[in-house]
């Protein structure tokens, strides 16, 4: 809760487009804006769904996930786990203990802080987020069309 509100105050420290505080909402805005969170609710189940088959929870998925496509050639920290998910610091350690139980992920030393640990996919880790990411791109492939027509229903209404 506390990391959700955090990144809501973020995203509002952003500069607003001016056109969308003059935008008066629409029926068909309100279509799309449903649609578009529908589309992403059908992906997000699927998503828990396919973490699930593959023997792992969802946010373990995403750890998998940011590990990989976020953090650089020598790991990410913790902190950057959390910052990621939007979890307490604190449970982003529970999550990075329980995955090396499930010999997921490797700690190691920052080279540059010792007193820093980095995480690191094992090669178990990267097998099974190799064939999660496979069948994710596969189902945005699928719900692609769909969101492309909300997306651009979103760009021609604000012009």
């Amino acid at each position: 809760m506390v990391q959700a509100k955090k990144a809501q105050r973020s995203r509002a420290a952003m500069p607003a487009r001016s056109s969308s505080r003059r935008r008066t909402m629409r029926d068909a805005d309100y279509a799309a804006l449903a649609q578009f969170r529908y589309q992403l609710r059908i992906f997000l189940a699927f998503s828990e769904a396919a973490a699930q088959n593959a023997g792992l929870t969802a946010q373990q998925h995403q750890a998998l996930l940011a590990i990989k496509g976020l953090a650089d050639a020598d790991g990410a920290s913790v902190g950057d786990i959390a910052r990621f998910l939007l979890i307490r610091h604190h449970t982003a350690v529970e999550l990075v203990d329980r995955m090396a139980k499930l010999k997921l992920i490797a700690r190691q030393a920052d080279p540059e802080d010792a007193r820093r640990v980095l995480v690191k996919l094992t090669a178990k880790g990267e097998q099974k987020l190799r064939s999660l990411s496979r069948i994710h791109l596969d189902e945005l492939s699928v719900a692609a069309p769909a969101l492309d027509k909300i997306l651009r229903s979103f760009g021609a209404k604000a012009r």
